[in-house]
């Protein structure tokens, strides 16, 4: 399973293409209408969008030298939960 963003972005990328190409080449699947697998492709492509973004905003924020305390009480989580989170940015 797709763990950073990049990966998770990798992900909904390769699924977005998967679906195209099925329905570009008539593929007999399962369902005959993936437009309820495309909105789940698409909420997918959204969320780790958003998470990138997040975690832009938390980089930034942690480089103008913001406490962990004052970026937990932003994403309403713990001091511990914040770090423990982002980890990676630091």
């Amino acid at each position: 399973m797709a763990r950073t963003i990049t990966e998770k972005q990798r992900a909904a990328s390769d699924i977005a293409d998967r679906l195209a190409r099925e329905n570009n080449e008539g593929v007999d699947r399962e369902w005959h209408d993936a437009s309820s697998l495309r909105n789940v492709a698409e909420a997918f492509r959204v969320t780790v969008a958003a998470e990138s973004d997040l975690h832009k905003a938390v980089a930034g924020a942690r480089d103008d030298g913001c406490s962990w305390s004052a970026i937990a009480a932003m994403l309403g989580v713990s001091r511990q939960t914040a770090q423990h989170r982002f980890r990676d940015l630091t």
